[in-house]
């Protein structure tokens, strides 16, 4: 029995919420066989992040080393990076091996508040990562750090999506689900704009949404969706794991990416 394969390159949730463990967890639900290489050990919890340790750069290298070396992967994402020794050490992996079809999720602050990325890391992000991704996925939040501008509105958000793209991305998809109103989604890949529009779910327990959703993109990258079809499917999926999410721990509960599977 043979399956495509799904890299993810990202931090550990003690918590099983987000991260790696999400990651896997909705490379599987999709019918992907899931490899990883560990940014980082979190300490965490639905309250917060306690402690952080960092992994080398060397053995960052090294686990997508000894992965593509022998399995190979026909998509990969990354989630929490932490720094940018370790952002370099991963994109100078991302080059070597040629891996075409990567997912940026550009994990800057966990739910509960605590920095993933050190503030001197946004700039090789924007430098060294973003030219190598097939598909960049930031929040709000996230994209004003990007571009050092609020995004609000549907109107910031295509503009933000357009100026990712300038930044050598192929396609991003700028997210809406931190916006007042609406949760529209914004997917621009340099000749389509489209507006991914879902309806809010009232629900406090969305931790690990973001991981769960670029993992998704990168799933469907792996078994041969465009990045369009990727994002469309991403975008429902992520959807029946929020509708689904977890009522554990005292704060921001998971989404269950395990939710189709009885």
């Amino acid at each position: 029995m043979r399956l495509p394969v799904a890299l993810t390159i990202a931090g550990s949730d003690s918590g099983g919420g987000a991260g790696i463990q999400a990651d896997l967890k909705t490379f599987a639900a999709l019918g992907v066989h899931g490899v990883c290489a560990l940014t980082a050990v979190t300490a965490q919890n639905t309250l917060g992040v306690t402690d952080i340790h960092e992994i080398p750069p060397r053995l960052v290298s090294a686990q997508i080393a000894a992965v593509m070396d022998d399995i190979g992967a026909q998509g990969a994402k990354t989630g929490m990076l932490a720094s940018s020794a370790i952002i370099e050490a991963v994109a100078s992996a991302v080059e070597r091996y040629a891996i075409h079809n990567l997912v940026v999720d550009p994990v800057m602050v966990a739910k509960g508040g605590a920095r993933l990325l050190r503030d001197d890391a946004v700039d090789a992000l924007r430098r060294r990562l973003i030219p190598l991704a097939a598909v960049i996925t930031p929040n709000l939040p996230e994209v004003a750090v990007l571009l050092g501008r609020p995004v609000e509105s549907i109107a910031e958000r295509r503009q933000a999506a357009r100026d990712l793209v300038s930044l050598g991305a192929r396609a991003a998809v700028v997210k809406g689900g931190h916006a007042a109103t609406d949760a529209t989604d914004v997917f621009w890949d340099g000749s389509q704009m489209v507006e991914l529009a879902a309806e809010r779910i009232d629900t406090a327990n969305t931790h690990g949404s973001g991981c769960v959703f670029s993992a998704a993109i990168a799933a469907a990258l792996a078994i041969g969706s465009d990045p369009l079809t990727a994002v469309r499917a991403a975008k429902v999926f992520i959807s029946g794991a929020i509708a689904h999410s977890l009522d554990l721990g005292e704060g921001h509960g998971p989404v269950n990416p395990m939710f189709d599977l009885g």
